[in-house]
């Protein structure tokens, strides 16, 4: 029975050959026969994925200790949901989820154009079959998640299993990496199909249109894995932050920074025909960077909470990467004259120019944090000496790029199309410019200081007015024409184009974050240690100590304090952090911090321990914290606008196909389109 899952996997990689080998040959020898059957192996090896997981799945609810995947990640007393998400918790199951949804994709994808691109399918079957054998392969061969416990000849299993790590045992670690895995494995479906293009030479942009919505949505799901993770890391790791800069946080944001360019770029070829050679490199960078982020993962290259244990599958990875990005190369290559724009630069004032300055610096952001991350290898590999990159690197590099890309958020919409005049340009830039000044102008009379606090809170601003400009203008048209209010007249705006007005509520929900991350400039903190009964003060609040307890159950022992918050005198709130020592495994440690939320601040406890007798209590304020949050929840609701269709286009199609049922002419708004 316990080989059942093995014997899935081998038969899903066996097909998922054939479905590279079907569809080329299927194709080059104008084969259909072998074209369909590849394409009904997709489907097939989808399902015997299905099936291993779901075994994987059931043998970790049940406890089934004959298997060492299932030894090694769960213990009898571990709550059901992280038995469950135990399948991700270690570097097998979380493999085998990786190649899960691409399967799942895969099936989608081929049932989605079954009767479209019959020209282009069969070579993005293939690219998508080529990864999907390569994962299959780790999982069949060297990291097996249905490895059996056996002494001798015989199948034993242990009494009870190591239990999942303690920081894995929160909620959001449900929800976090299946996530972000959503995301770096749906970057895939626009990279076969930008493949499929090159390889056949499609005429026109159709790669383009096919892949609009995968890429945005695969770009939601790995811009919600990031903010899940920082908001895991805030609550969890009991140090106050949401991003160090880990080298493995730095492998999720890379991918989502070109994938970012990709999403701006790519209006550029749809509208103009142009950038058509750096959308090809843009959509392959993202896919490779989520390769070489699954790899950095799991290779042992770098030291990081979030990462796996030292395996041997790093050299799989290293090949893998090389053979296609050096095959990538050589079809961009070879296809240039095809990739030929259809227009050129017109003007430096143009949004033309704004969008290439916004890839340019996103370019320049991803390489920073690229060589930061790489450097400490490098330095390892040449000079036999590891040099670590710290946060400082970073943030020093990257706060003045992400200040400037915060201006052209804002510059973007103030600049048509081709070329604007200088009078346009000065009418345009008036109040947003003046808005920004006179906030941060305030702000200075108010006391603050710090040179880049005060130029973020003003570009936040700058930004915020010009949407709104770019809102009002266009609602007021809508409003005189129809009589309707100007919320109503807002709403109907953003339905009518939900593409550039969603992406405008993107924009706003990047301020939201921005406020949030320059509220770093002004934290506070202490730590110290307390006895039952000690008072102490943080900023404007004191802080009471009034019980210190411990305790345990089947699965940790704990200890907490309980402290009482005032303001004024008058109390306010009670907080209570823990720290737990679980008992299976190596007694790892985790802390349950304890928080009171406001939007324009957070006090935030953290029980580190105790150490003669009392509490070690870390006590910070982190003011506007709670806007990143906030900004997370409009960068979901303005991704999901933009997914919408068009009121306008969908009238125009939805006359069409009446008129073309009804034998009558196009209305003159879509002729010719």
């Amino acid at each position: 029975m316990e080989n059942l899952g093995a014997l899935s996997l081998i038969l899903a990689f066996c097909l998922s050959i054939y479905a590279v080998f079907g569809s080329v040959v299927g194709k080059w020898k104008r084969r259909p026969f072998l074209v369909k059957s590849a394409e009904r192996a997709v489907y097939a090896q989808w399902g015997l994925q299905t099936f291993a997981a779901a075994f994987l799945v059931y043998a970790l609810l049940t406890c089934d200790f004959r298997l060492a995947y299932v030894a090694a990640h769960v213990n009898i007393a571990m709550p059901t949901l992280y038995k469950f998400t135990a399948w991700w918790g270690g570097q097998e199951g979380s493999l085998l989820l990786w190649s899960w949804i691409l399967a799942c994709y895969s099936a989608i994808v081929v049932w989605q154009n079954r009767s479209k691109f019959r020209e282009m399918m069969p070579w993005v079957t293939a690219t998508l079959m080529i990864t999907q054998a390569f994962f299959l392969l780790l999982i069949t061969y060297p990291m097996s998640p249905f490895e059996v416990l056996a002494v001798g000849k015989e199948i034993r299993a242990v009494p009870d299993g190591n239990g999942l790590n303690p920081l894995l045992q929160y909620w959001s670690m449900a929800i976090h990496p299946p996530t972000l895995y959503l995301g770096y494995v749906g970057f895939i479906v626009p990279f076969a199909f930008a493949m499929g293009s090159l390889i056949t030479r499609q005429p026109g942009d159709s790669w383009i249109h096919t892949t609009r919505r995968w890429t945005l949505v695969t770009w939601l799901f790995q811009s919600m894995g990031i903010l899940i993770g920082a908001g895991w890391a805030y609550a969890v790791l009991g140090w106050g932050g949401y991003w160090g800069w880990d080298p493995v946080e730095n492998a999720s944001l890379l991918p989502w920074i070109t994938a970012t360019a990709f999403l701006h770029s790519v209006m550029m070829q749809e509208k103009k025909g142009m950038m058509k050679v750096w959308n090809m490199v843009l959509v392959s960078a993202t896919f490779f960077l989520c390769i070489f982020g699954t790899f950095l993962t799991r290779s042992g290259v770098v030291s990081s909470v979030h990462a796996f244990a030292q395996s041997p599958i790093g050299p799989y990875f290293a090949v893998f990467l090389s053979i296609h990005i050096a095959a990538t190369a050589w079809l961009i290559l070879d296809r240039l004259g095809y990739l030929k724009s259809e227009a050129h630069l017109e003007s430096v004032l143009s949004r033309e120019s704004s969008f290439l300055f916004n890839n340019l610096i996103l370019l320049a952001s991803c390489f920073s944090i690229l060589w930061g991350t790489m450097f400490p290898v490098i330095s390892e590999a040449v000079t036999g000496e590891k040099i670590s990159v710290d946060a400082p690197f970073f943030n020093r590099v990257n706060i003045p790029i992400a200040l400037f890309l915060l201006l052209l958020t804002g510059v973007g919409p103030l600049i048509a199309w081709r070329r604007s005049s200088f009078e346009s340009l000065k009418k345009a830039f008036l109040w947003p410019t003046a808005g920004g000044i006179v906030l941060a102008g305030v702000l200075f009379g108010l006391g603050i200081r710090h040179p880049y606090a005060l130029m973020s809170f003003g570009l936040c601003f700058f930004v915020l007015i010009t949407v709104a400009i770019e809102f009002l203008k266009g609602a007021r048209a809508i409003a005189a024409k129809t009589g309707q209010n100007l919320l109503r007249a807002m709403v109907e705006l953003t339905h009518r184009n939900t593409r550039r007005y969603g992406g405008y509520i993107v924009h706003v929900a990047i301020v939201m974050m921005f406020i949030g991350f320059t509220g770093a400039a002004f934290n506070k903190e202490r730590t110290l240690q307390v006895a039952m009964g000690d008072r102490f003060e943080l900023g404007r609040y004191q802080l009471k100590v009034t019980e210190i307890k411990e305790g345990q159950n089947d699965n940790y022992s704990w200890g907490h304090a309980v402290v009482e918050i005032y303001q004024g005198g008058r109390h306010i709130d009670t907080l209570t952090p823990e720290q737990r020592l679980y008992s299976a495994g190596q007694g790892q440690q985790s802390s349950v911090v304890s928080i009171r939320r406001r939007l324009h601040e957070d006090l935030y406890l953290n029980f580190a321990g105790m150490q003669d007798g009392k509490a070690i209590i870390q006590a910070y304020i982190f003011p506007l914290v709670g806007w990143i949050w906030l900004g997370f929840g409009a960068l979901v609701f303005g991704t999901l606008v933009c997914l919408v269709p068009s009121k306008v286009k969908y009238e125009f199609a939805k006359t069409r196909v009446m008129g073309v049922a009804q034998g009558v002419a196009k209305p003159k708004a879509v002729q010719g389109d």
